[in-house]
């Protein structure tokens, strides 16, 4: 910390010096709206003298291709994920940062933002079980009710339908944790769009019938098979007309 002379009225709180001195921290303190900033700007800075490039659709993920294969690196605050078949390079990469960062090695993937990650001779098992009976408890559902569809059939949702919530607060922490949800429940997503801007009490009764289809389904997981081919799949319904509002899917 270096100490300036400057015209101030007023020193921070702590501070003792004598009257007319402020002072310039020569790094950003942890827990600082700052911080996290300043801490992803020295990172960027190291990683790229590695040889890592920043991805141009998510400037948090890094990779280097090697001789032996690739590296990818995903990074979330102070967070990290290493990937990648070359094994050595890894290795190499952990001991690079380690030098230059305090930093924690807790072994193979495990739980990572709510996501629970197991590994199958077959491939590997994505689980948001945890995640799901944390919404459940945010949402205080008094019942053990548990239905088997993920929504009524043959009804159709206009926006504007029911009477607007006087605090939708809880309705949209439910619904935006539903978004989240969609990575290992991608069967959810059509129907929780519908819900994203319409706070309304016929809504709410929907999201509660949905939370309640999902504690019946708490452990169902996703598989990332090893021996799936790289070739991208897509499905459609045949229904173009099923919104009410625009007549669009």
């Amino acid at each position: 910390m270096e100490i300036f002379k400057k015209k101030f009225y007023g020193t921070p709180p702590g501070v003792s010096h004598d009257f007319g001195y402020v002072s310039k921290f020569k790094k950003a303190l942890y827990g600082l709206k700052q911080a996290p900033s300043a801490l992803f700007e020295k990172f960027s800075i190291v990683i790229s003298s590695l040889g890592f490039v920043s991805n141009s659709h998510d400037s948090a993920l890094f990779t280097k291709c090697t001789d032996a294969g690739r590296i990818i690196l995903s990074l979330y605050v102070d967070d990290m994920i290493i990937i990648g078949d070359d094994i050595h390079g890894i290795l190499i990469l952990k001991s690079d940062l380690a030098r230059q960062f305090e930093i924690k090695d807790l072994g193979y993937l495990r739980y990572f933002l709510g996501i629970e990650v197991a590994y199958l001779p077959r491939g590997y098992l994505l689980s948001q079980s945890k995640y799901v009976a944390d919404i459940l408890k945010w949402a205080r559902l008094t019942d053990k009710k548990i239905v088997d569809s993920l929504i009524k059939v043959n009804i159709r949702y206009f926006s504007s339908v029911g009477l607007p919530l006087t605090n939708p607060t809880l309705y949209c922490t439910i619904v935006g944790s539903l978004v989240y949800l969609t990575i290992t429940h991608p069967f959810i997503a059509y129907v929780v769009s519908q819900f994203i801007v319409s706070p309304t009490t016929i809504h709410r009764a929907t999201i509660l019938h949905i939370l309640r289809h999902l504690r019946g389904t708490v452990f169902q997981s996703l598989l990332l098979s090893s021996t799936s081919s790289l070739q991208l799949r897509a499905y459609s319904d045949v229904d173009h007309d099923s919104d009410p509002t625009d007549r669009k899917k």
